[in-house]
C-alpha cells in the first residue's frame, strides 16, 4: 500500500507535534477560561451566513450525498465528509465585520467560498476527528484523522492536504484491519480506535503499526460486545471514555488501564454517537433508526434522565447531535430537515428551524462564537437508464450551511447548566 511505503518520510512532523502541545499545553487550555462566550438567542431563527451544495455533487450521480460536519478546536474552519470518500476544509473569510453574513439562497446558484483543502481516501470514510489542540496559528497542529475501510488510520494536514502519517492495526492474519471509530484523549497524546469488541490504543508520537489492544470484554464474557462504532472523553479531564456499540450498549472505561466500569443498556438501535456534558456528569448517546437522544447520569448509571426527539426512524444514517459551548442546550438534525434545541437541564424543546429539505446528518455549534454549521443529505436511487429524466437537486439538498444566532451579552455570574442539575 503507498501509505505504508511513504511512512518513514512522514513521521518527521511527530516530533514536533509533540513538543508543540508540551510547550503551549497549559496556554492552550487556559485560553476558553479568558473568553466570554456569548449567550446565543435560541427564541429568535437564524440567519444563514454561508452556504454550500455544488462542490458535493459528482455530476449528475445523485448518489454522492455529506456525512458529516465537524467544527476545528479554534474555530478557524470546519471539516465535511462525504459519500464520494471526500473530506474538505472550508476555511472561514474574516468575519470581524458583518458584510458576509448575508448570503441568502435567493443569490447565484453559487456556494458562498470554495474548500481551502480536499482530500480523497481510497474507500468509504468511517470516522473522521480533529486534534484537540489544533491551531491556525500553529501549522504543526493542524492535522485532523480518518478512518476507511481497509486502511490504516490517516493523519492528514489540513492546510497542504498532505498525509502526515499512519497508524495501522493487523487482525491474527497479518492483514490491516480498519477502525470503525476513532478519538484523540484529551491531552491529544494517544489514538483510541474502536473495533469489534476491542479498543486499540495508538500513541501519537510513533506512527506505524505499534500499539495496545484492550479487550471489551471481561473474562467472565461480561462487557460490551459488537463493533465499537463511537468514542469520546470527558472533557472534564475525569479520565473517563464511554464508547458505544452497534450491539445497542454504551460501556463507561478509566482511560489509563480501559478497567470496565459499567455498561448502559437502553438505546433501540445501534451507537452512533456519544456524547459528555461540559461538565462531565451527563453522557448523550444516539443510535441508528432509533429517534431519541439519551441522557444518562454517569455518577448513577442506572436510569435514563431523559429523552430527547429527533426524526430519525426510517433511516440508517448516522446522525451527529451537538452541545453549545455554554453546555446548557443541544442541538441535533433528523430526517425532517430540521434542527431542534433542547434544553439540558429540563430536557424540554426550546426552538426549531428548518435548515434543509434533505436529511440534516450533522449539526455542530462553533467552539466560541454564536454561530453553528449543519450538513444534509440522503442516499438516493438513480433514475432508470430507459426513463430520460435527469436528478435535479435544489439548493437546500445535499449541502452545508453556516448559521448566524443573535445572541445577549455574557453576564459574570452566568454558569454551566449541568453543575445545577
Amino acid at each position: 500500500m503507498a501509505e505504508v511505503e511513504e511512512q518513514p518520510n512522514l513521521n518527521q512532523d511527530s516530533g514536533p507535534l509533540n513538543e508543540a502541545v508540551g510547550e503551549e499545553e497549559q496556554e492552550t487550555k487556559a485560553a476558553p477560561e479568558a473568553y466570554t462566550w456569548p449567550a446565543i438567542r435560541f427564541d429568535v431563527l437564524p440567519q444563514r451566513a454561508y452556504h454550500f451544495c455544488n462542490q458535493f455533487r459528482a455530476g449528475r450521480n445523485p448518489n454522492n450525498f455529506l456525512k458529516g460536519l465537524k467544527w476545528s478546536p479554534d474555530g478557524s474552519c470546519f471539516l465535511t465528509s462525504c459519500e464520494d470518500n471526500t473530506l474538505r476544509v472550508f476555511t472561514l473569510p474574516d468575519y470581524g465585520s458583518d458584510a458576509g453574513f448575508n448570503t441568502s439562497l435567493s443569490d447565484a446558484d453559487e456556494d458562498s467560498f470554495l474548500a481551502n483543502v480536499i482530500v480523497t481516501e481510497g474507500e468509504s470514510v468511517y470516522d473522521f476527528c480533529w486534534y484537540p489542540y489544533m491551531s491556525a496559528s500553529d501549522p504543526v497542529s493542524c492535522v485532523f484523522a480518518t478512518t476507511t475501510r481497509d486502511h490504516p488510520i490517516h493523519i492528514w494536514d489540513s492546510t497542504t492536504g498532505q498525509l502526515r502519517c499512519t497508524y495501522r492495526a493487523y487482525d491474527a492474519v497479518d492483514e490491516i484491519t480498519a477502525a470503525y471509530s476513532i478519538a484523540f484523549n484529551p491531552s491529544g497524546t494517544k489514538i483510541f480506535a474502536g473495533y469489534n469488541k476491542s479498543v486499540r490504543v495508538f500513541d501519537v508520537h510513533r506512527p506505524g503499526r505499534d500499539f495496545k489492544q484492550f479487550s471489551t470484554l471481561q473474562k467472565d464474557k461480561e462487557g460490551q460486545t459488537g463493533i465499537i462504532s463511537a468514542i469520546a472523553f470527558c472533557p472534564s479531564h475525569t479520565g473517563l471514555l464511554a464508547t458505544g456499540s452497534y450491539s445497542q450498549t454504551t460501556a463507561i472505561f478509566r482511560e489509563d488501564n480501559m478497567e470496565l466500569l459499567y455498561v448502559l443498556h437502553g438505546q433501540q438501535g445501534g451507537i452512533t454517537q456519544v456524547m459528555f456534558s461540559k461538565d462531565g456528569n451527563y453522557l448523550y448517546t444516539g443510535g441508528r433508526k432509533d429517534p431519541y437522544i439519551l441522557c444518562w447520569d454517569v455518577r448513577k448509571a442506572a436510569d435514563v434522565v431523559y429523552k430527547l426527539y429527533r426524526s430519525s426512524e426510517d433511516t440508517n444514517q448516522r446522525m451527529l447531535f451537538d452541545i453549545e459551548p455554554f453546555g446548557q442546550f443541544l442541538g441535533t438534525g433528523g430526517q425532517d430537515g430540521l434542527v431542534h434545541i433542547y434544553d439540558l437541564q429540563s430536557g424540554q424543546w426550546i426552538s426549531g428551524f428548518q435548515a434543509s429539505s434533505d436529511t440534516v446528518n450533522a449539526f455542530s455549534f462553533h467552539p466560541f462564537l454564536p454561530m453553528a454549521a449543519s450538513s444534509s443529505g440522503q442516499r438516493r436511487f438513480e433514475v432508470p437508464d430507459d426513463m430520460d429524466e435527469e436528478v435535479r437537486l435544489g439548493m437546500d439538498e445535499n449541502c452545508a450551511s453556516v448559521w448566524s444566532f443573535s445572541f445577549d451579552p455574557v453576564t459574570e455570574d452566568t454558569t454551566m447548566v449541568n453543575s445545577a442539575l
